[in-house]
């Protein structure tokens, strides 16, 4: 079995004792540096990843093939990849560019296994009258149209 079969099966043992996490990614270099990227539906600690990187690195063979493991938390910049991680960011403001290069700035209301809704407010002319009112909008988003998803943090 290759490295990156073996990494791949004991991810999967691991996650199925952790049910409340999940992998984001796994990538293997051609100097077998691995880099494995997890997210938990209630956040992740320090102590996730290192149960995760133990899990690997325990039972794999250094001498049998020598090995760089890094094990990382989905940091709040990066890119939302998964349904999963939309359905526990439920409430959050998000920056979505979809695939035709339009961006939306919102709040993530709803995320199911198809695709997300943002809602937000924008200020428009009245219907009748002088003036603007300001109307709440809402945007259904399949996952295929999202090029990019980032977390807008604010302070």
């Amino acid at each position: 079995m290759t490295l990156e079969g073996k990494v791949n099966l004991l991810i999967e043992e691991f996650l199925q004792t952790r049910t409340d996490l999940f992998l984001i990614s796994c990538e293997i270099s051609s100097s077998n540096k691995i880099e494995v990227t997890i997210d938990g539906d209630e956040g992740i600690s320090i102590q996730d990843c290192l149960d995760c990187s133990r899990a690997i690195e325990n039972n794999l063979d250094r001498e049998e093939e020598d090995f760089e493991l890094s094990v990382y938390s989905a940091g709040v910049f990066n890119p939302l990849q998964q349904p999963r991680q939309y359905k526990k960011n439920i409430g959050r403001d998000l920056t979505v560019t979809t695939t035709e290069g339009t961006e939306r700035k919102g709040t993530l209301t709803e995320a199911d296994e198809e695709g997300i809704a943002l809602t937000w407010k924008e200020r428009r002319p009245k219907e009748k009258g002088k003036g603007k009112e300001t109307v709440e909008l809402k945007e259904q988003i399949p996952y295929e149209n999202i090029k990019k998803a980032i977390i807008s943090i604010k302070f």
